[in-house]
């Protein structure tokens, strides 16, 4: 803390992500790029608080979280906490694109300290993946950084893709209704274009916008 008084701090949500990856798809995604840019920068990190703001599962089970103003009180909690400690300024990042958990994170008061909210998915990797990045959910993007992340949780074998067509994509997408399309079984877009190689240019890139954003070589 003498030497760079900054704490990271990954946000996580814990929902469905179809029938071929895990639960915690949005957690450990950012878990692990908080971790990279962490030993990179020095940056000391705090442990992952895993649960978000989700929208409801349908008939898919697993789903929890956390109510917008609810998370919003947690995280508020912890930073003041943290800020007692001689934290001066808190970067928080996360990778799951909910309107209500982006706005419950960029809401984060803090007292002397500042603080910068990181989307990942807001990072431009479209001449990485072949499909559109931002209209997807466990789709070509999320399956390519599971694959290079973890890819003993990746069951391919039972991935399909489903792409709807005109403003029922971009509403789901940016979670305006309420569960995933009919037949969509809880994927948007194109897991079968996901290759391993491009969640590890995806997850690099990530990780160097950060450390950019962070002024770090």
């Amino acid at each position: 803390m003498a030497a760079d008084p900054r704490l990271i701090l990954s946000v996580g949500a814990l929902e469905q992500h179809g029938p071929h990856l895990p639960l915690g798809t949005n957690i450990m995604i950012a878990r692990r790029a908080a971790r990279a840019v962490s030993e990179r920068t020095g940056i000391l990190r705090a442990p992952t608080l895993s649960y978000g703001v989700t929208v409801g599962g349908g008939p898919y089970a697993g789903r929890a979280g956390l109510r917008r103003k609810t998370l919003h009180r947690v995280v508020n909690e912890l930073v003041q906490m943290w800020e007692d400690d001689g934290i001066e300024h808190f970067v928080i990042i996360t990778a799951h694109r909910f309107e209500p958990h982006l706005e419950a994170l960029l809401m984060t008061a803090t007292g002397p300290s500042s603080n910068a909210v990181y989307d990942l998915y807001q990072i431009d990797v479209s001449d990485i993946v072949d499909s559109d990045p931002e209209l997807e959910h466990a789709g070509e993007l999320e399956t390519s950084l599971m694959l290079h992340l973890a890819p003993d949780l990746v069951r391919l074998e039972r991935a399909r893709d489903f792409v709807p067509s005109g403003g029922a994509l971009r509403r789901y997408t940016r979670r305006r209704v309420p569960k995933p399309p009919a037949d969509a079984r809880g994927v948007i877009g194109s897991p079968s274009l996901a290759t391993a190689e491009k969640g590890e240019r995806v997850f690099r890139r990530y990780v160097e916008r950060l450390c950019e954003a962070l002024k770090v070589p």
